[in-house]
């Protein structure tokens, strides 16, 4: 018996080490600032469309912005899974996308994503 709670202990110890840390949007915040606002903004349109408002969004729908015909077309609907995904690899989600940037690191993905999701709808 005593061997099994060593064994049970031992795992939750690995578990607990291969465990993304809770999503935070502050961090994300702050990232956003550091890679993105060069070609995003919650507030207008830049080099890529407005962030305002992203989460429920179809890909390709903001109308004073000018898409690519891949992201125009496609059926994309941003949520947490699909914004991560495109982060991640922009061209494995939307094949022909325009965005060149990746996310490699799954914390940081979800910490944007995480921030993304705090931007209301601009008015």
């Amino acid at each position: 018996m005593r061997l099994f709670h060593f064994a049970f202990a031992f795992s939750l110890s690995i578990a607990g080490s291969w465990a993304f840390a809770a999503p935070n949007a502050e961090n994300g915040k702050q990232l956003y600032a550091q890679h993105c606002a060069a070609c995003h903004s919650a507030e207008y349109n830049g080099i890529g469309p407005l962030h305002a408002g992203v989460f429920g969004r179809k890909a390709g729908s903001v109308p004073s912005f000018t898409y690519s015909p891949a992201v125009k077309a496609s059926s994309v609907v941003w949520g947490t899974d699909t914004l991560s995904q495109w982060l991640a690899d922009p061209e494995a989600l939307i094949p022909g996308q325009k965005m060149w940037m990746k996310v490699e690191d799954a914390n940081a993905r979800q910490d944007l994503v995480a921030y993304l999701k705090t931007l209301a709808k601009s008015k």
